[in-house]
């Protein structure tokens, strides 16, 4: 049974025989793109349930990659790279990619993490439409925010976790909690949570209020 199609966006043949072994060895229907305009181009043709993009691509880099994909497409995007530092991975995150595999990478590793981001995409349940919470409204369906009547963009990662907040007000949920059922891995690092955080209290501002519980996690306070 196909269990889903990747697309791996990369420059380096090798890499892109190496992955596709891995994910078609795991049940996966595998498409090779060797630019980020090649790449981009298939996105947005449609029939991609996930894309593996590589950072460093000539031309458009896979920052740029994942900035233009995620202004029209909610698919996962995991970014491949060999950069190690904090900074690139968190730069990565902001732009709207999903998680990150620094190279080299281990095979089973990597298929876990496809594999942990299409069971999110694929499972998430709409229990009711719209949630409320003081002046914010999220609408599940449109996958859009309001701010008092106003619209306010988020991010793909940014939606869900407010969904998951809103969902939940005055639940202290840890930061492993927030990354298992946000992200749909534990693979990713804790520090994901907190600028994600950030975005969204700039963005919200004072329409909701989400509290630090130090050494804990984070709490949406209610305003019943």
């Amino acid at each position: 049974m196909n269990a889903g199609h990747i697309l791996v966006i990369d420059d380096e043949p090798s890499i892109r025989r190496l992955l596709r072994l891995y994910l078609t060895k795991a049940g996966f229907t595998v498409a090779e793109a060797g630019t980020g305009h090649e790449g981009l181009a298939r996105i947005r043709g449609g029939e991609v349930d996930l894309a593996v993009v590589d950072v460093m691509l000539p031309g458009m880099d896979g920052f740029e990659v994942v900035r233009q994909a995620r202004q029209e497409s909610t698919i996962p995007l995991i970014l491949l790279t060999a950069r190690g530092e904090e900074s690139n991975r968190v730069a990565g995150l902001e732009l709207g990619a999903d998680d990150y595999v620094v190279k080299p990478f281990l095979g089973h590793e990597l298929v876990a993490r496809v594999r942990g981001q299409l069971r999110r995409a694929r499972g998430l349940t709409v229990d009711q439409d719209v949630l409320r919470v003081g002046e914010v409204a999220l609408d599940r369906r449109a996958r859009c925010c309001t701010v008092d009547d106003t619209a306010v963009e988020l991010t793909r990662r940014e939606f869900d976790l407010l969904e998951k907040l809103l969902a939940n007000p005055r639940r202290a949920f840890t930061r492993a909690q927030l990354l298992e059922e946000v992200w749909g891995t534990p693979f990713v690092g804790d520090k994901t949570v907190d600028v994600h955080i950030v975005g969204l209290r700039r963005k919200l501002g004072d329409a909701v209020h989400i509290s630090t519980l130090r050494g804990v996690g984070y709490r949406l306070e209610s305003n019943d």
